[in-house]
């Protein structure tokens, strides 16, 4: 019996993630959906079927951060890989310390990725 893949939901609202970072993330054997803002994530399906997220720090609207205190206050508990193209350690150790996986700064390489997509056992 076949177990299922994972799925992981991406919410960046640069359009060049969107659609690079899904086919990356297929080619680990994940099932995934890209989302343009943390509102449309929420008011999706996925809300509800997500394994794990990959999501943008600064978007328009709701932030990453503010969508992982949503997420929280909502009692939704998914591992977070943060990205973000601003390399900020101190930013990095806070959204850590709030809970996310990981915070990958952009551009960051394959094998980042799957590392962090490792510690939110998301593949092996």
């Amino acid at each position: 019996m076949r177990k299922r893949s994972k799925f992981v939901s991406v919410i960046d609202d640069d359009e060049s993630i969107r659609e690079a970072l899904p086919d990356l993330l297929r080619s680990f054997g994940l099932s995934v959906e890209a989302f343009p803002s943390a509102e449309a994530f929420l008011g999706s399906q996925a809300l509800e079927t997500s394994d794990g997220i990959i999501l943008d720090v600064a978007m328009p609207g709701m932030t990453g951060p503010e969508l992982q205190r949503e997420l929280r206050r909502r009692n939704l508990r998914f591992p977070i890989i943060f990205v973000t193209a601003f390399a900020d350690e101190m930013v990095r150790a806070r959204l850590i310390s709030d809970g996310a996986v990981g915070c990958l700064f952009k551009p960051f390489s394959d094998d980042e990725l799957q590392n962090a997509l490792r510690l939110a056992s998301l593949v092996i």
